[in-house]
């Protein structure tokens, strides 16, 4: 078979057969097929989409493409459930959920991607923590998530080595915005990771890979149909992605944040919302409790008991990780070595945010990668985010830019300043979740 008729195939609008995207994945897994023809089909993918049936044959097929976890020998106590987010900017919900979900009685192993486009990545920011382990072996994981609960890591190269590499490519070719690649990205590591549940953090807006209401359900449709197919029980929440999560954005600075939440020391009110959300719904579909308000009531009593940060600072200390991490966080965490406030022009409320501008401004100072296998900076990001509605002007800036140079920060900050709009009027409140999608 020769790959360059898939190719044309696919981009002349053609289905491809089971043993076509078979051949495909078997070419990704041994770099059989080069780097540019698996560009020019996800390019062939993105302008013709694939079929239901393509996309849960891709799916299955990338996660049979390595090793698939099996926790039945492990004899856990309880269920085993991870959630994904599509990905957005100060996305920080994976270092909250995985600990919390686990203090509420669940196995957590959650597996993660690093930056991709203009949107952070979990194993980039984890990694900001000197000494964890993010690509340990089997066996050390299994050890981990049975022992504290949860443990974030990032793909081996034995887990879905197929969208490891096509997820690599697509990072810097453009082809992110597939609803069957994401699709078959997404539920390929969570179907390997053996999973008995999936919440989905499906976003919308500026600084969404989907910023139509009606991509992002499209999306969660296709996310729950797929995974119905290969017998894996998933919900999906739609929220809002019109401006970053939280007050950071960036790698180290996102983690500091998430020790301050864990802490119950500073729990800014959207991503409250978020995590709350999404953790209740992992303890609905995996059947731990059945009424959401209870839900919502042991997770809120996980964090203020501080059985959560409990279970955060033991997965950081299993996976190599600083033991007083949590006391001593602030040493630990790269800083970077200048800081800038960005203030608007005029005094006003913050009406409105490009957020995949502000995410562009976090790549441009090296935060995220430009190309495949770029070094990141982990010190350098955004804090002090303003949110949209709150007032901003001299007192108030729009952000402060952590940067590694002047002219990084100049450059960020003229990125920020055009991404925000300021208005003499408060703009309206906006839902932080839109809805919630299950396959009933």
């Amino acid at each position: 078979m020769l790959f360059a008729d898939v190719i044309q195939k696919k981009r002349d609008g053609g289905e491809l057969t089971a043993a076509e995207i078979e051949f495909f994945v078997n070419g990704l897994v041994d770099a059989s097929i080069p780097a540019e023809q698996v560009a020019a089909l996800a390019m062939a993918v993105i302008f013709k989409s694939m079929t239901f049936d393509e996309t849960a044959k891709l799916t299955t097929e990338m996660a049979s493409s390595g090793t698939v976890l099996d926790w039945g020998a492990e004899d856990l106590d309880g269920p085993v459930v991870d959630k994904h987010s599509t990905g957005g900017i100060g996305d920080k919900v994976s270092f909250l959920l995985a600990p919390i979900a686990a203090a509420c009685g669940c196995y957590v192993p959650m597996i993660s991607g690093r930056g991709l486009g203009h949107t952070g990545g979990t194993l980039d920011k984890i990694e900001s923590i000197p000494g964890y382990h993010a690509t340990p072996d089997f066996d050390l994981f299994k050890k981990v998530v049975k022992t504290t609960g949860c443990s974030i890591i990032g793909q081996t190269a034995d887990l879905a080595p197929a969208d490891r590499r096509l997820y690599a490519i697509r990072d810097v070719t453009a082809t992110i915005q597939s609803i069957p690649l994401i699709t078959a990205s997404i539920l390929s590591k969570k179907i390997a990771a053996g999973l008995d549940g999936l919440v989905m953090d499906v976003k919308v807006g500026s600084g969404a890979f989907m910023p139509s209401f009606e991509r992002a359900t499209k999306l969660a449709r296709s996310i729950i149909g797929t995974a119905a197919t290969a017998g894996l029980k998933t919900h999906a929440l739609i929220t809002d992605m019109n401006e970053a999560l939280g007050q950071t954005a960036g790698n180290a600075v996102e983690i500091a944040e998430s020790v301050e939440f864990l802490k119950n020391e500073y729990r800014e009110a959207r991503l409250n919302g978020v995590v709350v959300a999404l953790c209740a719904e992992m303890l609905i579909v995996t059947g731990i409790e059945e009424d959401n308000a209870a839900a919502r009531d042991k997770v809120e009593k996980s964090i203020t008991s501080g059985a959560a940060v409990e279970v955060f600072s033991r997965m950081i200390a299993a996976m190599g990780g600083p033991a007083d991490f949590l006391e001593k966080y602030t040493e630990y965490l790269p800083k970077a070595s200048i800081y800038v406030p960005v203030h608007p022009a005029e005094t006003g409320f913050l009406a409105e945010v490009d957020a995949h501008a502000v995410g562009s401004a976090i790549i441009e100072l090296g935060g995220g990668r430009q190309q495949l296998g770029e070094e990141l900076d982990l010190s350098v990001g955004l804090t002090d985010i303003a949110q949209i509605g709150e007032m901003v002007g001299t007192d108030r800036p729009l952000a402060v830019v952590h940067a590694a140079s002047e002219d990084d920060a100049s450059l960020a900050s003229e990125l920020i300043s055009r991404a925000c709009a300021i208005s003499a009027d408060r703009p309206d409140e906006r839902p932080t979740v839109y809805e919630v999608l299950t396959a009933d």
